[in-house]
């Protein structure tokens, strides 16, 4: 007996490791001129379609690990339809639902699928889930086996702290140095563009996954549907024979394409994407890849609590208060939001973490700020750790602590804006804490 045991455990050790497989798949989802367009808070239809939007997915197996990333073109995703993706991937494939991570570029230019304050259009939703299942479909049914990278670079040209503080203690969302009150930016960037690289045994390039932190904009104010910068990085991929580019917005509240100093031009989104584009391909000269990795997943859904406000907060009368959108659209909205604070107690937010050897990809269902997102990556270290923003859900903005001092509008109570100043730490500590139990 003991000999059998002995004999076992050495055939485990000779045992060559699984082998990777990996599979990449886009669905066109640009949606039919006339679709409602989610705009600046506005009443607008899209006439045209400038360039496509996609549902995207990658697929991930290494012997009993399991994972997948589903990448859209749009502003949000809720919860409900995450959990529709999930299951229909779950039950059409028999992949757990679990392991699949949902995130939306936060692209402006895109349908309005996330509001009931201006009519939804069902249509196009049943559209994007089925599409996003059906993509998952090839992705998983042309996996094989390939080689995995992980690299990253700065970039210090495309996106900026939008956020500009004041003499009078204020801030503002899109402030100009041009004010002479004006006095310094509010915070930081998060400069990395972290790059997932795939490619078969062979060499070729099956995909690639990209998370970097900035507003995609672009658009989102006329009437033409459009992928904005992240579809211009993956255009430009394909030109370098990267058949799948699939962006994962990062922790991008309070970032933004355009500059306020004034120093830097704003780009194009094309340019935008051009750049990215050139940062994604030095990661990918300089990356080592595997032919195996150990892939896991793991999350917790968390209660954040909603702000306390004042009946002056609700009315806009207080300090700081700055409101984007269409006249009226606050006045017409607050009730909604107050309405929704009593009847659900809490907003669920769901922290999920997929680990790919030592890269974790984590995601918080927010428009969260950049200094929340780096003090994941501080927390987690020594793993790389990407903060995946606008995933498996949106709870709106959730700003750092000293912001709601300031105000501006990422601070304003309101649709958009609406937990607790704690909101960040709690999801911080959550992320964190998920990565510390898979060491």
């Amino acid at each position: 007996m003991v000999r059998a045991a002995l004999l076992a455990l050495l055939l485990s050790f000779s045992q060559d490791p699984a082998p990777l497989k990996a599979g990449f798949a886009e669905l066109d989802i640009s949606p039919a001129p006339g679709t409602r367009k989610i705009g600046w808070n506005n009443k607008n239809f899209g006439t045209s379609v400038q360039d496509p939007l996609y549902a995207k997915a990658a697929v991930f197996e290494c012997g009993d690990g399991r994972a997948a990333f589903i990448g859209l073109d749009l502003l949000f995703v809720h919860r409900d339809q995450v959990a529709e993706i999930r299951k229909g991937i779950q039950d059409r494939y028999g992949f757990p639902g679990a392991a699949v991570m949902v995130g939306a570029t936060h692209n402006h230019a895109g349908p309005a699928i996330e509001t009931d304050l201006y009519p939804k259009d069902e249509a196009y939703i049943r559209l994007m889930i089925e599409k996003s299942v059906a993509a998952f479909g090839q992705a998983w049914e042309s996996r094989r086996e390939a080689e995995i990278g992980f690299g990253s670079v700065n970039e210090w040209h495309v996106g900026y702290n939008r956020r500009v503080v004041y003499r009078d203690g204020t801030a503002r969302c899109h402030g100009s140095f041009k004010d002479p009150n004006a006095l310094t930016f509010e915070g930081p960037v998060d400069p990395e563009v972290a790059v997932v690289g795939v490619r078969g045994k062979d060499g070729t390039l099956l995909g690639t996954i990209v998370n970097f932190a900035c507003h995609p904009c672009h658009h989102g104010g006329d009437q033409a549907f459009s992928a904005g910068y992240p579809g211009q990085l993956a255009r430009a991929m394909k030109e370098k024979k990267c058949p799948v580019t699939i962006f994962l917005q990062g922790a991008g509240g309070n970032i933004h394409h355009a500059d306020p100093s004034g120093l830097n031009k704003e780009k194009t989104m094309e340019e935008c994407g051009q750049a990215l584009a050139a940062d994604v391909e030095k990661a990918l000269s300089a990356m080592k890849y595997r032919g195996t990795a150990k892939i896991s997943s793991r999350s917790r859904t968390l209660d954040l609590p909603y702000r306390k406000v004042t009946e002056e907060e609700i009315q806009g009368k207080i300090r700081g208060i700055q409101r984007f959108g269409e006249p009226g659209f606050y006045d017409k909205t607050q009730n909604l939001v107050l309405e929704e604070m009593r009847r659900e107690g809490t907003a669920k937010a769901e922290v999920q973490a997929i680990l790919l050897d030592e890269v974790a990809h984590v995601s918080i269902p927010a428009e969260y700020f950049v200094q929340h997102g780096l003090r994941i990556k501080e927390g987690t270290h020594p793993r790389r750790t990407r903060v995946v923003g606008y995933a498996n859900g949106m709870v709106g903005y959730v700003p750092h602590r000293e912001a709601f001092a300031r105000g501006g509008y990422e601070t304003t109570f309101g649709y958009r804006s609406k937990l607790a100043p704690e909101a960040g730490d709690l999801l911080a500590d959550a992320a964190i804490e998920l990565l510390r139990d898979e060491k």
